[in-house]
């Protein structure tokens, strides 16, 4: 079994590189599934989807002593993703009161968070990142210099963070009282992040209304 400790480094540009890649995986499979091609970002400013890179590289650390055995990486894989993305929909919920995706349509999925296709999905992944991926981006994280790169692309995963909470934030309570038929008072920061910002970059946004019931935000009028 592999032990290693990683560096500030390696982990923030695995996050980085991975999130690019997570969403590139995720607008090709949304455009060859359903014919769409639409944003699957998860961050208003950069090309990242963090779910992805933050899953890498905690599949990276606790993953990689599995290397050598297929069947183990793909359990484990499987195991920690699902949990990993329930988590993930759960606190992306609390702190933006919307969830990004919803498996309430397949038939074995939990609360809408999780489901058995994706949790094959997140084994498969877990054998490709460890014994095929990783090796070749861990050539490229070598080759880029710690400074300045690993503070700058650190504040601008701050900066996003907090830009992509903020706006969204924004967002959502206009769809809340357009849904509730009150009257919007915009500001200059709502005129911003205004609706065809956020419902180009983020479209499948959810409103969970009184009765329980998800609506889409980008449907509300």
């Amino acid at each position: 079994m592999e032990k290693k400790e990683y560096t500030y480094h390696n982990i923030i540009w695995y996050m980085v590189l991975f999130s690019i890649l997570g969403l590139l995986i995720e607008t090709i499979y949304c455009f060859a599934t359903t014919g769409i091609l639409e944003s699957r970002k998860g961050l208003i400013l950069g090309p990242f989807c963090p779910i992805y890179g933050i899953g890498a590289a905690l599949f990276i650390i606790i993953l990689s002593e599995y290397k050598e055995s297929k069947v183990k990486l793909f359990i484990m894989g499987a195991i920690s993703g699902t949990i990993f993305e329930y988590i993930c929909s759960y606190v992306l919920q609390v702190v933006y009161g919307s969830m990004f995706w919803d498996y309430s349509y397949t038939t074995y999925q939990i609360n809408g968070r999780v489901s058995l296709t994706y949790s094959v999905f997140w084994g498969i992944l877990a054998v490709l990142l460890i014994q095929f991926i990783k090796p070749y981006f861990d050539k490229i994280i070598d080759k880029i210099p710690t400074k300045p790169w690993d503070k700058v692309i650190t504040i601008f995963l701050i900066i996003d963070v907090i830009l992509t909470v903020f706006s969204i934030s924004l967002y959502m309570n206009r769809a809340e009282k357009r849904y509730k038929n009150e009257q919007i008072n915009e500001t200059i920061l709502d005129k911003i992040f205004n609706d065809d910002v956020i419902s180009f970059a983020f479209p499948n946004l959810r409103l969970t209304d009184e009765y329980g019931n998800k609506i889409m935000v980008k449907d509300i009028e």
